[in-house]
């Protein structure tokens, strides 16, 4: 596999050499100082460029410049087939080449906006770009009572779109209402139990991937096993369990930052849930 010193050198290079490449900027984990390295991080790379057309929809250019592709997505035409260079303003390609280096590379006209992504300028032709190497987008931020409150009442009101599920045997849908409904509320209150450890000084990654670095490891054991088979009765012991896990976090988190907690809507959507799970309302 190529180095990371290789690749930055060759994107750099590539940038360089080409007029129509007004500057390169390599944001995601990679410009991150503060991310833990290996050799599986992609690199996210845009091109600023004056004229997209060379690179629209041209997969000859990316194997050429960076080496044999295993595989290759343009997200952009799986979203829009009729696509083409003069209605839009970037083109996007994500790589995995031969070496296992993965490349995602925007070619664009116009600046992207990164939000609070960390940057970092590897190539400018005019000067004008400033890096950008504050790690803000998966720090853990103190939530306010409205943000706290919402995240409790969606965990709740959703856990009976789980039950429902289970009890009518529709195991796919159940299992997806879990992931898709309960797992961000629950990871939510799992990061803000972090912040309060931590003086909100520490980012929890996407979707929670730095979880085992901060968290206990008892609890990180519970938070494992809210992950479990498509055995239903296993599917319901896990269900409850997350339900303690997020009410006792919950708990926590409120105590310790001063906020309400609605005991009233979990001991109602938990009434509901071993109500249908025992069948009393048919």
């Amino acid at each position: 596999m190529r180095t990371t010193e290789e690749m930055l050198r060759l994107i750099t290079d590539t940038a360089e050499k080409d007029e129509n490449v007004r500057a390169a900027v390599l944001s995601g984990s990679r410009a991150d100082i503060s991310r833990p390295k290996d050799v599986y991080q992609d690199y996210d790379v845009a091109f600023l460029v004056s004229d997209l057309e060379p690179y629209f929809n041209n997969p000859c250019y990316i194997e050429k410049t960076f080496g044999k592709a295993l595989i290759m997505q343009l997200p952009d035409i799986n979203d829009n087939p009729d696509l083409s260079f003069g209605n839009t303003e970037h083109f996007t390609y994500l790589t995995i080449f031969e070496d296992g280096v993965r490349i995602d590379l925007t070619f664009t006209t116009t600046m992207p906006d990164w939000g609070n992504e960390p940057m970092k300028v590897l190539f400018d032709r005019e000067g004008h770009l400033s890096d950008n190497l504050d790690n803000e987008c998966y720090m853990v931020h103190r939530p306010t009572q409205a943000e706290f409150s919402a995240c409790c009442n969606e965990f709740w009101w959703c856990l009976g779109n789980v039950a429902k599920g289970l009890r009518r045997g529709e195991i796919p849908y159940a299992k997806s209402m879990f992931e898709e409904t309960l797992r961000p509320q629950l990871n939510n209150i799992v990061s803000w139990y972090i912040g309060t450890i931590s003086d909100f000084s520490v980012s929890t990654g996407k979707m929670g991937k730095y979880f085992k670095n901060y968290l206990p490891d008892s609890i990180y054991g519970k938070y494992l096993k809210t992950y479990t088979t498509a055995d239903p009765a296993r599917i319901w012991t896990s269900t409850i369990n997350t339900c303690k896990l997020f009410s006792d976090l919950a708990r926590i988190v409120a105590q310790d930052l001063g906020l309400d907690y609605n005991t009233k809507e979990e001991d109602g959507a938990r009434l509901y849930m071993m109500n249908v799970k025992g069948g009393i309302y048919e």
